[in-house]
């Protein structure tokens, strides 16, 4: 928007700001649409994630691309924004990816131990018997 004249900038600005807001009343609608507060429809999960994960991205690049000026960088300085960022996601993505598997083994070893209540056995998990019997 440097190149650009105040009042072009600002009607640059406005529009954006109203396809944001569009954008977002658009995800509610799905949202509420979907669960089936309006109209009784209940969307399949995996569709409604797909339509709101779709809006955000678009949402967040218009973002980048006009509040934070990135559309009209240089390419390197464009990279050395979006490199970190992509980082980032690769680490959220992992993040849940350990935690779910501790959940998972977290629910086998205390659906171990609740059978071995019932039992004369110790209600702990050893671990020599982790190596005896794995749970895979």
């Amino acid at each position: 928007m440097g190149h650009m004249t105040y009042e072009q900038s600002k009607s640059v600005a406005f529009k954006l700001i109203i396809v944001l807001a569009i954008i977002t009343v658009i995800e509610v609608l799905i949202a509420l649409v979907g669960k089936g507060y309006i109209g009784g429809i209940h969307a399949p999960v995996w569709a409604m994630a797909i339509a709101m994960i779709a809006l955000s991205l678009y949402k967040a690049y218009k973002i980048v691309y006009e509040f934070m000026h990135l559309g009209h960088e240089v390419p390197g300085m464009l990279k050395s924004v979006l490199l970190p960022v992509l980082l980032l996601v690769w680490a959220i993505i992992a993040f849940f990816w350990e935690g779910n598997d501790w959940n998972v083994r977290r629910t086998q070893i205390d659906n171990f131990n609740k059978k071995e209540i019932g039992s004369n056995a110790p209600n702990t998990f050893d671990i020599k018997q982790w190596e005896e019997e794995p749970f895979v």
